[in-house]
C-alpha cells in the first residue's frame, strides 16, 4: 500500500467551478466528490459534479452498493461466528451465545477483534478473566485459549484477522489521543484454579480452529490452569465510551481519523458520538466518494445514523471498490440544524474486494443501491 513514486506529488492542477478548499463552502448547484488513493492519504482530486453522483437509474451487475441486516443471522454454535463477509486478510461474522460456552477455544488461524453489540459476561482466558459489556472491544490474539462466560444473550460482531492486530500511529497528536493507553483493560487471574467448564462426561473440552477445521481435544483438568504469566502480549478490551473521537469544528476530517485498530490490509475505526462542524459553510455530512483502493463496510449499532436513511442497528453496509457513495439525499438537510451526531459504528476498510458469502446473501436488502433514487431528481 505505497505510492508510486515515480508519479508527481506536492502540486496539483485545477479547471472549471471548485471551493476553496475540500469540504468547505462548496458552489452551488454543485457536488463534491473526493477521488483518493490510499484511503485519503495518497494523491487527491475533488470532482465538482453538476448532479449528484449516485443518481442512477439501475445499476447492471454485481458491482453496487449492497446492505445486509446481520443481526438476523444465527451464528454458530459455541459462540463460532458466520461470516457474511470475507477475503484472505479478513473475515467478519456474526457469533450469538444464549448462555456460557460449553468448550473452551483457540483460533489458530488468526487474532480476533469482537465488538459486543449485545450483552455482558466474562471472557475467560490463559490469561485470566476480564468482564465486559456492550460496546466493548475484545481484542484476543491468535492462540489464545478463551470461553466466554454469559450473564445475558450475547450478540459479537467478529473481525478475524489473518494478522496480528495493532494500534495505529497517532503521530503528532501524541500517544494519548483517541484513548490513553492506561483505560485498556487486561485480564487478571483467579487466585484459585479452575474447575468450571466441564461437560457431561466430566471432562474439559477445547475445539482448536485451524484453515477453517476444528479438532478437538480433551483434558481430565481446566486447560486455562495459569498459576502467572509475563510478556507484553495478552487479550485486552477497551469500551467505545473510553475512546475520545478527533473533532475539528472548522472542517470534516476523513473517516481515516477515527482508525481504533490496524492489521495487514485493512483497518477497524470507531465512529462516535462526537460534536458536529459548527463554521458556517463547513461540511457535516459525509462526501461522495468512490473507494478506489478499499472496500468499506460499516457495522452499525446504535443511535441515530443521519447520512442514512432506513438503516437500523444491527445491520451492515458494503460499499465496493470502483462504486460512488456518499451521503442519502435528506442527510445534508436532516443534519442542518445538529450541533451533535450520537451515532456509534464500526468501520472495517480492506484493501483487497471483500465476497459476501451466502449467509450475506440470505439477509440482504436488495433494493438498498437504489435508496439514492431521490438523487435522480436533484
Amino acid at each position: 500500500m505505497r505510492e508510486n513514486k515515480n508519479l508527481p506529488s506536492g502540486f496539483g492542477w485545477s479547471q472549471g467551478t471548485f471551493s476553496a478548499q475540500p469540504h468547505v463552502d462548496v458552489p452551488d448547484g454543485t457536488y463534491e466528490e473526493e477521488h483518493a488513493r490510499q484511503g485519503f492519504f495518497g494523491r487527491t482530486s475533488h470532482l465538482y459534479h453538476r448532479h449528484p453522483p449516485t443518481g442512477w437509474l439501475r445499476i447492471e451487475g454485481e458491482l453496487k452498493p449492497r446492505a445486509y441486516q446481520v443481526a438476523k443471522l444465527a451464528g454458530h454454535e459455541h459462540g463460532q461466528p458466520e461470516f457474511f463477509l470475507e477475503n484472505s486478510d479478513v473475515k467478519i461474522g456474526i457469533a450469538k451465545l444464549t448462555a456460557s460456552m460449553k468448550i473452551f477455544a483457540r483460533n489458530g488461524d488468526g487474532d480476533e477483534v469482537r465488538f459486543i453489540h449485545e450483552g455482558e459476561g466474562t471472557l475467560q482466558t490463559d490469561y485470566g478473566d476480564m468482564t465486559y459489556r456492550t460496546g466493548d472491544y475484545l481484542v484476543i490474539p491468535r492462540g489464545t485459549t478463551f470461553r466466554f462466560a454469559t450473564q445475558k444473550p450475547n450478540t459479537h460482531l467478529v473481525i478475524e484477522s489473518a494478522t496480528e492486530v495493532g494500534l495505529p500511529d497517532r503521530g503528532m497528536l501524541g500517544r494519548h489521543a483517541q484513548f490513553d493507553p492506561m483505560v485498556m483493560r487486561t485480564p487478571v487471574l483467579p487466585q484459585a484454579e479452575r474447575k468450571d467448564g466441564a461437560n457431561s462426561a466430566g471432562e474439559f473440552e477445547m475445539h482448536i480452529k485451524r484453515e477453517g477445521a476444528f479438532t478437538k481435544v480433551f483434558y481430565p483438568w481446566n486447560p486455562m490452569n495459569i498459576a502467572g504469566w509475563k510478556g507484553d502480549l495478552t487479550p485486552w478490551g477497551i469500551n467505545v465510551a473510553d475512546i475520545r473521537p478527533i473533532v475539528s469544528p472548522r472542517y470534516h476530517l476523513p473517516p481515516s481519523v477515527h482508525t481504533t485498530f490496524l492489521a495487514r490490509n485493512f483497518v477497524i475505526c470507531s465512529f462516535l458520538p462526537r460534536p458536529l462542524e459548527s463554521e458556517e459553510g463547513a461540511m457535516k455530512v459525509p462526501f461522495y466518494h468512490r473507494n478506489i483502493d478499499f472496500d468499506e463496510v460499516l457495522f452499525y449499532h446504535a443511535g441515530n445514523f443521519f447520512s442514512r436513511e432506513g438503516i437500523s442497528a444491527g445491520a451492515v453496509t458494503f460499499h465496493p471498490q470502483g462504486i460512488h457513495h456518499g451521503p442519502h439525499p435528506n442527510a445534508a438537510k436532516n443534519a442542518a440544524d445538529k450541533t451533535t451526531t450520537e451515532e456509534i459504528a464500526v468501520m472495517v476498510d480492506t484493501y483487497h474486494p471483500l465476497r459476501p458469502t451466502a449467509a450475506a446473501e440470505s439477509v440482504e436488502f436488495k433494493e438498498y443501491f437504489m435508496s439514492w433514487k431521490a438523487d435522480q431528481k436533484r
